[in-house]
């Protein structure tokens, strides 16, 4: 397996395609002219990309705008360009970093002339040029796999590893593209820490309770500060330089003092690094000097361990209002195995909190009673062949919560580790995401038999490769979910864990190697049928819970899958879904819940609500979710005067905006929005004529 870009030329020559073969991600370029690119060494992009080729154009054309920033060869930011720019340079050496869902450089030396609109983003060299064109996945993999014991002194020494995968220890960290991938964890007899892994020397230590629920929690944090973790009394957080910031002294306080300095440290790190490779205009920051006189430039040039004491010296309820919202909150059982999910929690980083020791569990019979007040009907008491122990875990403010440990969790993802090695392992897919559609229920066949004939990939520059397939056998299930897909929607009825084919059941503990990676399997109690979709190779599903009725089935699904075609992740569509609809609850995420299948036209996925405030004006509210690969991306609205970056996990303040301005912003890309109290798109009719 490969996880290196792929360089696909358009069928005419003018123009190629960029393909992330593991992220399911392509941004195609379009030339004045056929070309004929030439691999080349991927070296001289001032960042490391992982492929790169040469081409000889005169003018490359990108379909839609991202933010664009040139810098000279020693990596000093000439320019920043938007929407709707026009920027001339002239002749010289320059890298042009594109922030696409791959990560783009273009290397030139020749004049220059940027120009955006609402649908294009051109590039022009003033007549025929070599170009030179890199690319970078954002698909990352640990470097090695650490042993350790259960005890929390071995698992102290085995998190204190994390740190080695961070590519810088600046502030520009807070980015992901500069976070790697933590080394894997199994459980040994022994501690066996692999050369080149050991935990780096930042000069900052984490002390806690000797107990693994402490440590679980420390991990996240470990990982973003390149920390060493201990064991002792005293729990605090310190510097080789002698500064101590306490954490309190029971466990929960010390999972509470960690979750603080992490969202405060990250948030400082996201405004101090508009002082270094990405000096942009950030909201953030704009809110932050209006509160706090901290030298922000010094900032960013100190020493990790030097940054923490005027960091910490802000009081966290002076920031708190700042900080943006928290992409996921894993609860988990102090289980030992559980330790061996850790890396995968801290490359998200993910708040890891322990779970309740009095936890609300309950069966299928009495699942209502405990999850879904609203629901206006139930039929739980049907035999589904499988009973489960179900729990609730509280509430949180985060976009999304997680379960890590024993029980079916209501409204959270239920973590596997299987689906985490198995992401691990995904096989490079075509040159289109690949979809396939099972339907084994013709009255369900309007969950994706829409108006223009596709429910996924409907957008040219996004290419799917969609195939519906209707009343399948057992046996042609079973190939299916064993071939190569990226996403396959199953539309049809669910009984006694086995999937209703057409000529009987197909048990899911049947299936052999599955070779799908993400999955919404649409039938009733569909629970039981996705763990084991999960533990034969799956990635990432969304099941239900237990009997949906057909009206809502389709309704879900719908929403699910266009949500989905818009690159939010399982986990955040499932969540848009149960805040859309009643039965919404009645869906859940097993797996790895950040898995995507389609791709953002704006890089950040987003979600609008709209008011009208006059027969020609409008007020927009846009909240932005979290990219797949954590906190920390950012996103400029192109609309009106907004001349400002906004941290993802935000809402903006309200854009008061005409009805062609608007109109015009939302034709730039599809996103889901909040319409006279029901979700609609973008897209849709209603918004062309405001």
């Amino acid at each position: 397996m490969t996880a290196d870009p792929r360089f696909q030329p358009f069928d005419d020559g003018a123009g190629l395609t960029v393909v992330d073969p593991i992220e399911n991600r392509q941004c195609p370029f379009r030339t004045d002219g056929p070309i004929s690119p030439r691999p080349i060494e991927p070296a001289g992009f001032y960042f490391p990309v992982d492929g790169a080729v040469e081409l000889t154009a005169a003018e490359l054309v990108f379909p839609y705008v991202v933010p664009v920033y040139v810098r000279d060869p020693t990596g000093e930011m000439v320019l920043e360009t938007t929407y709707c720019d026009y920027e001339r340079l002239p002749a010289g050496e320059y890298v042009l970093e594109l922030m696409a869902p791959i990560k783009l450089y273009l290397r030139v030396e020749s004049p220059v002339t940027i120009a955006s609109a609402d649908d294009r983003l051109a590039f022009d060299f003033g007549g025929s040029t070599t170009v030179r064109l890199g690319a970078r996945s954002r698909h990352e993999r640990p470097a090695a796999t650490v042993t350790t014991t259960a005890e929390p002194a071995d698992l102290a020494r085995a998190v204190s590893t994390f740190g080695s995968a961070l590519k810088t220890h600046r502030c520009d960290r807070s980015l992901p593209s500069f976070r790697g991938h933590p080394p894997r964890l199994d459980l040994g007899s022994a501690v066996r820490i692999p050369a080149g892994i050991e935990a780096p020397d930042s000069g900052v230590r984490l002390v806690v309770p000797p107990d693994r629920s402490a440590i679980y929690a420390a991990s996240p944090l470990a990982y973003y500060l390149a920390a060493t973790v201990e064991t002792g009394p005293d729990p605090r957080l310190e510097t080789d330089d002698g500064f101590i910031h306490p954490l309190g002294e029971t466990t929960d306080s010390v999972v509470r003092a960690i979750e603080r300095v992490l969202e405060q440290v990250f948030f400082v790190d996201c405004v101090a690094r508009t002082e270094g490779l990405y000096r942009v205009d950030l909201h953030e920051r704009d809110r932050f000097e209006e509160r706090f006189d901290l030298a922000l430039g010094e900032l960013y040039e100190a020493d990790l361990a030097d940054r923490l004491e005027p960091v910490l010296s802000i009081p966290y309820d002076s920031i708190a209002d700042l900080l943006p919202r928290w992409n996921l909150v894993t609860h988990a059982t102090a289980d030992p195995e559980n330790a061996t999910v850790l890396p995968y929690l801290a490359d998200e980083l993910s708040i890891v909190r322990p779970a309740p020791e009095s936890r609300s569990e309950t069966d299928a019979a009495s699942l209502t009673a405990l999850a879904i007040d609203e629901f206006t009907r139930s039929r739980a008491g049907t035999d589904s062949g499988t009973e489960f122990s179900y729990v609730s875990p509280p509430s949180t403010d985060a976009f999304a919560q997680a379960w890590l440990g024993d029980g079916v969790p209501i409204g959270a993802t239920k973590l596997l580790r299987s689906a985490f090695e198995n992401g691990l392992e995904r096989s490079p897919s075509g040159d289109a995401v690949e979809v396939a559609i099972v339907c084994n229920d013709p009255q369900m066949a309007p969950e994706f038999d829409t108006t223009d004939g596709t429910l996924y990939g409907e957008r040219e520059k996004l290419p799917f490769e969609v195939r519906v397939h209707r009343s399948v056998s057992g046996e042609e299930l079973r190939e299916l979910f064993a071939a190569d897909i990226d996403f396959l929607h199953y539309v049809g009825h669910v009984e006694d864990g086995a999937f209703v084919c057409s000529d009987g059941p197909l048990e899911a503990r049947a299936l052999a190697d599955v070779g799908v990676d993400a999955f919404l399997i649409n039938g009733c109690r569909s629970y039981d049928v996705g763990v084991r979709v999960i533990e034969r190779g799956g990635v990432g599903g969304i099941v239900t819970l237990s009997d949906v009725g057909n009206r809502d089935a389709i309704a879900v699904g719908r929403l699910v899958a266009r949500l989905l075609n818009n690159g939010f992740s399982i986990r955040d569509a499932t969540s848009i879904a149960r805040s859309q609809r009643l039965v919404g609850n009645q869906y859940v995420v097993v797996g790895d819940g950040s898995v995507t299948v389609g791709q953002a036209g704006s890089g950040v996925p987003n979600t609008a609500r709209i008011e009208p405030r006059g027969d020609d004006d409008y007020r927009l509210r846009l909240e932005l979710h979290h990219v797949d690969s954590g906190p920390g991306a950012q996103y400029i609205p192109y609309i009106g005067d907004v001349d400002r970056h906004f941290l993802a996990g935000t809402e903006l303040p309200p854009i008061d905006v005409s009805a062609g301005a608007l109109s015009r912003f939302l034709r730039l890309a599809e996103i889901p929005v909040r319409w006279d109290e029901e979700w609609c798109w973008s897209t849709d009719d209603r918004f062309v004529d405001l």
